[in-house]
């Protein structure tokens, strides 16, 4: 028995191919349309409207339809509040909850939409009706008896107009290739990280900028390009492992990154114990931060992050050796943690590391700026593929990427 739902999409939905988008996604879906209702805004900042019949063989298929296009900002006519249940357990979501997209949500209580705070997706929505506020909690965040947003009535989401300053942010979900240059997109990348640090030393909210950072950065030679940043005021939030720390300051003590010499260009004798006796070092002092007073770690990342009070989250896995002090083992803390920074953000770059990259991605709101960037092109495909479109995709190695960015805004300074 065919089934029918009529949605309307607002906004600027031309500019931003979301109209298209959503025409495509419904075909592509096997399902069919009528376009009841096409307005055009005759200016830049005039919105659009669209009322679309979509029409399926089935109410199953017709609930798919609707979900997929829902991200696009689709939304059924007439909607009612939004209906939510109670969590039955903690850490427990009721079977229908709705799992959020990092894009802008509203949900509707007693008529009135408003924004759900915490955007980031894969969460629930709970809602405090006496309060008339809703946020956005992660699995492992939600109490028994929490009202819970289950279905998809009464739920509005927003999404991304394109900006109207013209830069690489402002073209979203482009293809990944290593064949492209990336001066311009470098130069678009410095340009916002002098406005932001700009705005940072002003006061201004959402001024910060992230780099969620791998140890190739070290191997690879980008630790003093990365340690300018950082001294220069350019970096304000660190997201990495136990490897970018133990080898930064490997680096320092030694002069070696996993054993081999950055200076000689070889593998130095005994090498390979230089980070175990660095993380031992350190460990018995007692922190990082004690081991930067007393001058025992000079120079590079971690010691300009004491100094210039970058805030570090340091997240370990399961092959770390030691850990270092101050890395956190649990993988639901380290999650709390890394998420309790992002506010504030305006600017995050992922730079040679699959884990942290796709982790922070999906930490992050769409409307904050991502670039990601590494040597192997299915760290940033991978990126897109979990949802994170707003990610800038640059094929290159991490010392080059981080040693261009500080050129340029060295010439600039």
């Amino acid at each position: 028995m065919a089934a029918q739902e009529t949605v309307v999409l607002n906004g600027h939905i031309i500019d931003s191919l979301i109209l298209a988008k959503v025409l495509d996604t419904i075909l592509m879906t096997g399902g069919t349309f009528d376009l009841e209702e096409v307005s055009i805004g005759k200016t830049r900042n005039e919105a659009s409207r669209a009322r679309i019949v979509v029409r399926a063989r089935s109410a199953k298929l017709l609930s798919d339809i609707l979900r997929a296009i829902q991200p696009h900002g689709a939304s059924v006519e007439g909607d009612s509040d939004c209906q939510y249940r109670a969590a039955p357990a903690d850490g427990v979501f009721p079977e229908d909850f709705y799992a959020t997209t990092h894009l802008p949500t509203q949900v509707r209580l007693a008529g009135q939409w408003i924004d759900v705070e915490g955007m980031e997706m894969d969460l629930g929505i709970v809602v405090d009706q006496k309060r008339s506020c809703a946020h956005a909690v992660p699995m492992a965040g939600v109490a028994r008896g929490d009202a819970v947003v289950i279905g998809r009535s009464g739920i509005r989401v927003t999404p991304l107009r394109r900006p109207e300053e013209r830069d690489v942010f402002s073209f979203m979900e482009s293809q990944v290739s290593a064949e492209r240059p990336h001066g311009h997109i470098i130069a678009d990348v410095a340009k916002r990280m002098q406005q932001l640090r700009e705005g940072h030393r002003a006061g201004k909210d959402g001024c910060k900028v992230l780099v969620a950072g791998g140890p190739a950065i070290i191997h690879a030679g980008g630790r003093d390009a990365l340690t300018w940043l950082i001294d220069e005021g350019f970096v304000h939030v660190l997201f990495c492992g136990n490897a970018l720390a133990a080898h930064d300051m490997e680096a320092d003590l030694d002069g070696t990154s996993l054993g081999y010499g950055l200076s000689a260009g070889r593998v130095v004798p005994h090498g390979h114990e230089h980070h175990l006796r660095t993380i031992n070092r350190v460990r018995g002092i007692g922190s990082i931060e004690k081991a930067v007073e007393t001058g025992v770690i000079k120079q590079g990342i971690m010691a300009s992050c004491v100094r210039r009070r970058v805030h570090v989250v340091m997240a370990g896995t399961i092959r770390d050796d030691g850990p270092l002090p101050g890395v956190i083992t649990d993988s639901v803390t380290a999650q709390a943690a890394m998420r309790a920074t992002i506010p504030g953000v305006g600017l995050a770059l992922l730079v040679a590391s699959t884990l942290h990259a796709v982790a922070t991605g999906n930490l992050l709101p769409a409307t904050i700026p991502t670039v990601c960037v590494d040597v192997n092109p299915a760290v940033p495909t991978k990126l897109a593929d979990r949802g994170s479109f707003q990610a800038v995709g640059l094929v290159m190695d991490a010392a080059s990427f981080l040693r261009d960015v500080a050129r340029e805004l060295g010439a600039h300074a």
